[in-house]
């Protein structure tokens, strides 16, 4: 497997994308400090706006896959939809920690970890 697939798949299992080992995630909503493993920063960068690509891509996903969701329904129950079900499904949840992950995955493929990514094993998730 490509190494850049290598990322983005253990970054789906929700997995460490330097080494597949730790855990990105402490809880579904919080993300951890470090890699357990291997010490990997998942805060690569210190500016508040590091996170907007991986909101970016939690939007564009959710959006996708609601819209094809909702076709999909829409289709197979018209001419009586169930309205009440569509209006209540949410999606951006579900995927909040795989769109974190991915984007730390995609950075990783774009921005190469370095030497000071990495630290001790004493900063991990908790």
């Amino acid at each position: 497997m490509l190494p850049a697939m290598t990322g983005l798949v253990r970054a789906i299992r929700l997995r460490c994308p330097s080494c597949g080992r730790g855990r990105v995630m402490a809880s579904w909503f919080r993300i951890c400090e470090r890699c357990p493993a291997c010490g990997l920063r998942y805060e690569r960068d210190e500016e508040n706006e590091y996170w907007l690509g991986a909101y970016t891509l939690n939007f564009i996903v959710t959006e996708v896959v609601f819209a094809a969701g909702l076709l999909l329904v829409l289709v197979l129950t018209w001419p009586d939809p169930p309205w009440t079900a569509i209006l209540w499904g949410g999606g951006a949840q579900m995927f909040y920690p795989f769109g974190k992950a991915l984007w730390l995955a995609i950075d990783l493929m774009f921005r190469p970890p370095t030497p000071e990514d990495f630290a001790s094993s004493s900063d991990t998730c908790r």
